[in-house]
């Protein structure tokens, strides 16, 4: 027989039952009733020092775990200061749970305290924002929030808690295993054949996949779909679009390219809306109808094929079925425009003389690195750099969304995911600036991982657009302070600090900061350079 229960034990059993084991939260008067029904339980909490930060940690759980990652914050402004990272997980696909407690609903427009439109704030940057309206009615509320943020192209979902939902008592309704999960959306088997007909077909076909399968689950889809068809998925998740240095000179593969297949990967800017392929027919392979739409508008005649599928269950499905393409040579080329870097950077590898150049620095880290690093990228200019030489295991950048400072949070929540190997997090000293304080995060909770810091002293992303558009005498506003010690700041917060203005003082830093078991920044003055251009010559 089912007792009654407190709102908030609800909402934790139904936690534990979507196979939640670690929830990232800032505390606060709204959720008091949800961390006392934690106390003694076995999901634990990271306590974190700002709202945003516990939404950019559930991200990167969540991708590199599989399981939804939850954020767990207060009501009103603690609220508001989580729905700012909620853009970089609805761009960069990631299933996440943002759960806010609320002002009580029977004090809902008589001015309770922090009451805020939450759900209105949330509902467009989300999948799904809804109130909470019965505390019988909780488990049900958490398990379609999970299906949804699973569902199709996933995405965050945002639930807001009143504190009278959490402090009453009723007798749950819960909902079964099944509900948790993500509807069904296969790739039907004449859809299967038909775009494995045209890719066959095709001379030049390129297949561009998105964010959503960029996690454990997706690698090994898009590994088996390019070892059945000899063709690589060229993942597109960087702001820069065909800029994206890690994707070398593919500007000049998809030049060339009669078929794109956008596996999940929605027609934008990324792509400059099909123009980036002027030669090419499409086909767009998609979960989301809207966005179906929007491809017909923007290509007319040149869609050739729509099957509407979700990323993961499409790709697994073509890998099966697929053989391999009759122009081995085109896969070939392809391969090779990716790998692409310029000749001229071996200059850069221990390059001992003047300012540290930021590929000199990005060659020397990778001397440290192994294939148990995983990756964490972040930042403008310097950050670019990095995408184009580092390698390790697994890498998460800030994504489409292009909002710089998450990656800190990232590394965080992917040493708790990742106990073994190395987590590293380069970003420059403008990224850094975000979220400084969750060195503290680490250090409480003994989560290490190593900072590399490019110091150049400027926003130097806004300071190469106006130095381009306007004139170097016209730029302004993107000074930072020269030589900051941003080393110290991690050492105050108990973490380890390392200061490199020199090349001959780079490898003993970073061998030290590996060493010391403790979160680390290793804070490097760096040679302010814009991003590099990775075209090869003609």
């Amino acid at each position: 027989m089912q007792h009654e229960l407190r709102g908030a034990d609800i909402l934790w059993g139904a936690l534990k039952r979507g196979g939640v084991t670690r929830v990232f939260s800032l505390s606060g008067n709204h959720i008091m009733e949800v961390y006392d029904a934690a106390f003694g339980d076995n999901i634990s909490i990271i306590h974190v020092r700002h709202e945003a930060a516990a939404v950019h940690m559930a991200e990167a759980w969540a991708r590199l775990t599989g399981e939804v990652g939850v954020a767990l914050v207060t009501g009103g402004q603690g609220h508001s200061n989580a729905c700012a990272a909620l853009p970089t997980a609805m761009a960069g696909e990631v299933p996440v749970l943002l759960l806010s407690g609320h002002a009580p609903t029977d004090q809902l427009g008589m001015g309770a305290f922090q009451e805020t439109p939450q759900v209105a704030m949330a509902a467009p940057l989300t999948k799904a924002a809804w109130l909470a309206e019965s505390t019988a009615g909780l488990a049900q509320d958490v398990a379609r929030a999970f299906s949804i943020a699973r569902g199709g192209r996933p995405g965050p979902v945002h639930i807001s808690l009143p504190t009278d939902v959490l402090e009453g008592k009723a007798k749950p309704i819960l909902p079964d295993e099944a509900a948790y999960a993500a509807p069904a959306m296969p790739l039907a088997p004449e859809s299967r054949a038909a775009v494995l007909g045209v890719i066959n077909a095709a001379q030049k076909p390129l297949i561009v996949v998105g964010s959503a399968l960029n996690n454990p689950e997706g690698s090994k889809a898009r590994a088996a779909l390019e070892k059945a068809t000899g063709l690589p998925s060229i993942m597109m998740e960087s702001p820069r679009g065909l800029n994206d240095p890690s994707l070398g000179s593919i500007a000049e593969a998809l030049e060339q390219a009669d078929l794109l297949v956008l596996l999940g990967k929605p027609l934008d800017f990324t792509l400059k809306f099909g123009n980036a392929a002027p030669k090419a027919r499409f086909i767009a392979i998609e979960p989301d109808a809207a966005l179906v739409t929007r491809a017909q508008k923007g290509l007319g005649e040149r869609l050739a094929l729509v099957a509407m599928a979700s990323p993961i269950e499409a790709c697994t499905a073509l890998a099966a079925a697929a053989t391999a393409h009759p122009n081995a040579a085109w896969g070939d080329f392809t391969r090779e425009v990716l790998a692409y870097r310029p000749p001229g950077w071996a200059q850069y590898q221990d390059r001992a003389e003047g300012p540290i150049h930021p590929a000199t620095l990005a060659m020397a880290l990778q001397q440290h690195l192994g294939d148990d690093t995983s990756l964490m990228l972040d930042g403008g200019e310097v950050g670019q750099w990095m995408q184009a030489i580092l390698k390790g295991r697994e890498r998460i950048t800030n994504g489409v969304a292009g909002a710089i400072g998450a990656v800190t949070c990232f590394a965080i929540a992917a040493r708790a995911a990742r106990p073994e190997g190395k987590v590293v997090a380069c970003m420059g000293d403008g990224t850094f600036g975000f979220h400084m304080a969750e060195f503290d995060t680490a250090v409480r909770h003994n989560l290490p991982f190593v900072c590399v810091v490019g110091n150049d002293g400027v926003w130097n992303a806004e300071y190469q657009i106006q130095k381009r558009d306007y004139g170097a005498d016209r730029a302004h506003g993107c000074d930072l302070g020269k030589a900051t010690r941003y080393d110290l700041v991690a050492a105050a917060l108990g973490g380890h600090g390392e200061f490199v203005t020199r090349f001959e003082e780079l490898h003993p830093a970073l061998e030290r900061a590996f060493a010391s078991g403790k979160p680390a920044v290793v804070n490097v003055l760096i040679e302010g350079q814009p991003a590099p251009g990775l075209r090869r010559p003609a």
